[in-house]
């Protein structure tokens, strides 16, 4: 009778066998071609408030970005939004999430405290950065609000965002 070692040594090796059998092909390595590294996008950038205000869409030449809940976008597609003299251009070159939360263009909200929004505004901020920020713009960075704590020590809660359905050939 087989002992408990063997049983598992059997199991995995089983589990190999099936995973082999269901791969669509050979490993590169295998095929005798060179593997292809990981696809990454590019490295988390970390923005200063000062450095954000350089991307308001006040030089042609620059991106346009804007951070939601401390979440650099790049929306610089939504030019005819966010541009210069545009209708959304006060959001651009700062943290916004106030605003969006509460759907308001007052320099008062155009702050990254949500302190003191009711649920209804959380949950508005919550879709839109959700529904309409992650799904439509390129993240390029976070503020260094997210990733920092007061004291400049890394926040040890930071967790990247991702984007599961964006895809940059959709926006072009």
């Amino acid at each position: 009778m087989a002992g408990p070692a063997s049983r598992r040594r059997w199991w995995r090796l089983a589990a190999l066998a099936l995973l082999l059998a269901l791969a669509p092909g050979p490993p590169a390595a295998w095929a005798g071609q060179a593997p292809r590294p990981a696809e990454r996008g590019p490295p988390v950038r970390l923005f200063t408030e000062e450095e954000l205000a350089r991307y308001g869409g006040e030089e042609e030449d620059q991106p346009i970005y804007m951070a939601v809940k401390g979440v650099v976008f790049d929306v610089t597609s939504g030019k005819e939004f966010y541009g210069r003299g545009a209708p959304y251009n006060a959001l651009t070159g700062k943290d916004s999430t106030r605003g969006v939360a509460k759907m308001s263009l007052d320099p008062a909200d155009l702050t990254h405290d949500t302190t003191g929004l009711t649920a209804e505004e959380l949950k508005s901020l919550d879709n839109v950065f959700t529904k309409v920020y992650k799904a439509k713009y390129p993240i390029v960075g976070y503020t260094a609000r997210r990733i920092l704590n007061e004291d400049g020590s890394p926040n040890l809660d930071f967790k990247p965002e991702d984007q599961p359905h964006f895809d940059t050939k959709d926006e072009f």
